[in-house]
Formats: C-alpha cells, sequence, structure tokens
C-alpha cells in the first residue's frame, strides 16, 4: 500500500513537472523576440481591482520563463558583444600593422620614386631636371667655346695670310730694291773704272 502511494506521488511529480516544462515551452511559440514575449505574457495575464487600484496577476511560471529569456538573451549579446570587442581589437591591430606596413611602403615607394626620378652626379643624386640642365649648360658653353675658338682660328688664319703676303710683298720689294741697288753700284762701278781709264789715257 505505500509502495502504492509513494509511486502516484512520483507520477503526479513528474506529471506537474513535465506540465510546467511545457507552459514554459509554450510561452516562446508566440514569438521569440523578448518584445513578443512580453507582449504574451501581459496578453495572459489577468487583472483585479482592489481599494480601486487595477493589479495585473501574472503566473509566476510565465514569469520565470520570460525571466530565464531575457537573461539568456542579455548573456547572448554580452557574449556578442564582447566577441566583437575582440575582433575590433584584432582588426585595429591588424589595421595598425598594415598602416604601418603602408608607411614603409609609401616611404620606400617615395624613395625609389625620388632615386628614379634622380641622377648620380659627381657623387650625389641630384633631380633630373637639374642635371639635364647643368648637362645641356656645359654642352651650350662648349658650343661657345667652339664657335669663339673656330672663329678665332679663322681671324689668326687671316691675320697669318694677310702676314706672309705682305711679308711676300716686302721680300719682293726688298729683292728689287736689291737689284737696283746692284745695278746702280755696278753702274758706278763702271763708271769709275771708264774714268780711271780716262784719266790713265790723259796722262
Amino acid at each position: 500500500m505505500k509502495n502504492l502511494i509513494v509511486l502516484f506521488i512520483a507520477l503526479l511529480v513528474c506529471a506537474v513537472t513535465l506540465k510546467a516544462q511545457n507552459e514554459q515551452g509554450r510561452i516562446l511559440q508566440d514569438d521569440n523576440s523578448i518584445q513578443g514575449q512580453f507582449e504574451t505574457v501581459i496578453r495572459k495575464s489577468t487583472n483585479y481591482r482592489q481599494n480601486g487600484k487595477r493589479y495585473e496577476v501574472v503566473r509566476l511560471i510565465e514569469l520565470n520563463a520570460l525571466q530565464k529569456n531575457v537573461l539568456d538573451s542579455i548573456s547572448t549579446a554580452n557574449n556578442t558583444v564582447n566577441s566583437l570587442k575582440s575582433t575590433i581589437a584584432e582588426n585595429e591591430t591588424a589595421i595598425g600593422s598594415l598602416n604601418a606596413k603602408l608607411d614603409e611602403t609609401t616611404k620606400n615607394l617615395n624613395q625609389i620614386t625620388e632615386e628614379k626620378d634622380s641622377m648620380p652626379f659627381f657623387g650625389s643624386l641630384v633631380s633630373k631636371s637639374t642635371y639635364k640642365l647643368v648637362v645641356w649648360s656645359i654642352i651650350v658653353g662648349l658650343i661657345i667655346f667652339l664657335i669663339f675658338f673656330v672663329f678665332k682660328f679663322r681671324s689668326s688664319n687671316t691675320l697669318t695670310q694677310q702676314a706672309k703676303t705682305a711679308l711676300a710683298d716686302l721680300e719682293e720689294e726688298y729683292e728689287q730694291h736689291r737689284r737696283r741697288a746692284l745695278e746702280r753700284e755696278q753702274k758706278i762701278s763702271r763708271e769709275l773704272h771708264d774714268e780711271r781709264n780716262k784719266n790713265k789715257k790723259s796722262s
């Protein structure tokens, strides 16, 4: 007899527990959102008036289920927030690393661009525009010097030719003068010889 009573009580407890679990499960069937669950609890609540005041009566099992779901949602939200914070921290670290690499790449690119746009000149790097300016200045200076040298050479050559011509004219004039002087000298010698012969005959 006592065994039957114990068995009956155990079956009754199991039935009440299953019913309570089913009741908790049915609360969530209407709407899984927190707002929907609150609206479900409010809709299923009853009310009464006492001393001119209105009171809402909510079943404790529904309130407990709602509390559990809210706490679960808050816990899930907190986990999500922590996960997002961790992800954000990782992303910020990755972004910082990428920014550092970008700065280094930009610096290297600027250096390469500067080296590309520069030319070695007397052991130092100068910009291509400066290098071109210096080279063309040297080329123009050499061309001007060459033109000046050619002009001076032609001028000197002309003066040399004029001097040679003048010297040749002078030599020719000197030769003519020497010939005339020799002819005069010979003439005077002949005249002197003739005069001497005359003087000898007259003596």
